[in-house]
């Protein structure tokens, strides 16, 4: 019977930890609880957090337009809005499949060269040393040679060939890193041919 009595404030106290982490947890996914809003209102406060640099909270936003308006013209602009924001917090993958879904369903937006360019800046910017996997350059020289097929004219074009170069100069950075390990195990026909791309 001691122990239980013991043991009782114990339990209260866990029991009071308990709800309150879970009063704590619950605000904040309040924080964006559905509420119908007017599309500008909704659209502003995205583009007022995004400004703020608070992207997560800009996506949030930018989606809830999307889901509260899917037909209005806000919407279009806030997918793309929402793609730039993951890809201002460096989420890539997320960018990459807003960017896709805006590019399936509106192709020929006039904000569709935009849409494709940021696409590739999505693979460009996950280039990493020579050393390493050169899939994401693979897959930024793809998507950059899409902007330059697909808009020849704009200016995302004009940066994509510049940025095809250095690409491609990576890419060789590659080779020789490759050729130079066959020189150093006296693999000189291997070296060469490596050298030769």
């Amino acid at each position: 019977m001691q122990s239980r009595v013991r043991l009782a404030p114990l339990i209260l106290a866990a029991l009071a930890v308990l709800a309150l982490g879970a009063c704590s947890s619950s605000k904040k996914k309040e924080k964006f609880a559905y509420v119908e809003r007017e599309v500008d209102v909704l659209y502003n406060s995205a583009t007022r957090a995004m400004e703020r640099k608070r992207y997560d909270d800009a996506v949030e936003l930018f989606s809830e337009v999307e889901r509260q308006h899917p037909y209005s013209a806000w919407a279009r602009r806030a997918m793309l809005m929402k793609a730039f924001s993951q890809y201002q917090q460096n989420d890539y993958d997320d960018a990459i499949g807003s960017l896709d879904q805006f590019i399936s369903l509106h192709p020929g937006n006039k904000d569709a060269p935009y849409a494709y360019y940021l696409r590739a800046m999505c693979y460009y910017e996950r280039i990493r040393d020579v050393g390493r996997d050169q899939d994401y350059t693979n897959k930024a020289v793809a998507a950059l040679n899409d902007v330059v097929r697909r808009y020849p004219q704009t200016e995302y074009a004009r940066d994509a060939r510049l940025k095809l170069d250095l690409t491609f100069d990576h890419l060789a950075g590659k080779e020789m890193d490759v050729g130079r390990y066959y020189l150093r195990y006296r693999k000189h026909i291997a070296a060469i041919n490596r050298f030769k791309t």
